[in-house]
């Protein structure tokens, strides 16, 4: 794989020509850039998809930060974006905003398709209202992935199920979201670390999720429990639980 700074290369929709080889064929090809933190992930989306004679997917480039992903975005101009929505240096969000004019673009316009491991409303909704185009979670197949993609390249919305009526709530809505003063508290990375706690997964299990350390979780969820003044992680699970971020 690359340096993230080099270059390099669901429903509704008509199906793909040869679904056993990930979506690919009848002619079909899109340039992707990946965009996420984690190599490893980025490693394995483009083994996954990536394969441009069988999927028709060619991935142009990668990045692992918000500079990173708006200078590879720009050098190469894909048509479609997949986009994590927790990034370092602002997040998936910030990336939309830096390329805005890029998204509006009428004759190349670059798409953008949110993968992230959260399924939670406020990041739906954020990298929604930011402009992408879709949003669909890391538990998507490598065959529904390339279709994803292509589907948003051609204009399309995308998402994975349940997730679509986050959206439609959210903008049916008038009033802005109440402001979660102690959820305001936590970083981005501590609230996926919270969610899956309060799912009752174990630190071994979320470290694989979220291609970090048992250690790293443990850090997450001790400052987790210290600015939210619990004691344990059933407390924990409880205030989660209350506020339906489970």
């Amino acid at each position: 794989m690359s340096d993230p700074t080099e270059t390099s290369g669901t429903t509704g929709a008509a199906p793909a020509a040869d679904p056993a080889q990930g979506g690919g064929g009848a002619g079909r090809h899109v340039r992707v850039v990946l965009v996420d933190d984690h190599r490893m992930f980025r490693t394995g989306v483009q083994a996954e998809i990536g394969r441009t004679e069988e999927t028709g997917v060619e991935v142009v480039g990668e990045a692992a930060d918000v500079d990173q992903a708006v200078t590879v975005i720009t050098a190469t101009r894909p048509e479609v974006v997949l986009l994590d929505v927790h990034l370092p240096g602002g997040g998936g969000v910030e990336v939309l905003r830096r390329c805005a004019p890029m998204m509006s673009d009428p004759e190349r316009p670059v798409r953008f398709l949110a993968l992230s491991v959260s399924d939670a409303a406020e990041d739906v909704i954020g990298v929604i209202r930011g402009g992408a185009r879709g949003y669909v979670t890391k538990t998507i197949t490598g065959t529904d992935l390339v279709d994803s993609v292509f589907r948003v390249q051609e204009g399309d919305a995308v998402f994975s199920p349940r997730l679509a009526g986050f959206v439609l709530d959210a903008f049916a809505s008038t009033d802005a979201p109440p402001v979660d003063e102690d959820l305001d508290r936590l970083t981005q990375r501590e609230r996926e670390v919270l969610r899956l706690i309060a799912r009752g997964y174990a630190y071994k299990e979320i470290a694989k999720q979220l291609f970090i350390s048992v250690k790293t979780v443990e850090s997450h969820v001790s400052a987790v429990l210290r600015k939210l003044q619990l004691s344990n992680r059933h407390e924990l699970t409880r205030w989660a639980t209350a506020r339906r971020l489970v």
